[in-house]
């Protein structure tokens, strides 16, 4: 009767996942059979207030991001999907005013144009702006470590959206 419980047991288990197929749990709707590659070409920053570094950043995040939540190998050209872009915005502004007539709170804003190819797909090609933008103290400078973590979690939202409108099918 225990051998009976384990046999039905390990049965359950096989059928289970073989009924699942390929499942990805970042939500990365990919063909692994066709595409392995990809590669992320170096973002200009072209915005009209230049920040110096942000580009090289932005690259590096995009490309640590699908090499963290996807099983793609990052190349150099000749990639299966191809990211390609510019920075074009880079901007701070007053969002919430004092009875004095001044900033009680600013916003950093950051826009990303991104050209998408998908070698394998053509359909799935996109060329798409994402945004996304950093609120703090009117009073307050965005310097130094502040400035830092506001363009860290700007880049996190915005390369999380890029591969979620390439690779993901929600």
């Amino acid at each position: 009767m225990k051998y009976l419980k384990s046999f039905f047991a390990v049965v359950l288990i096989v059928i289970t996942f073989q009924s699942c197929g390929s499942y990805s749990f970042t939500g990365a709707d990919i063909n692994y059979s066709t595409t392995k590659t990809f590669q992320v070409n170096y973002f200009l920053n072209n915005a009209p207030i230049v920040e110096p570094g942000i580009d090289r950043t932005f690259t590096l995040k995009l490309q640590d991001l699908i090499l963290n939540q996807s099983n793609l190998d990052l190349v150099n050209n000749n990639g299966d999907l191809i990211y390609e872009g510019e920075i074009v915005e880079y901007y701070i502004a007053p969002i919430t005013a004092t009875s004095e007539s001044t900033a009680a709170q600013n916003r950093l804003t950051i826009s990303v144009n991104v050209r998408f190819y998908n070698t394998k797909e053509e359909l799935k090609d996109f060329d798409q702006r994402f945004s996304f933008y950093y609120d703090y103290g009117g009073s307050s400078q965005l310097v130094g470590s502040q400035k830092d973590e506001a363009i860290d979690v700007i880049f996190e939202r915005i390369t999380q959206d890029i591969f979620n409108a390439s690779l993901a099918n929600w």
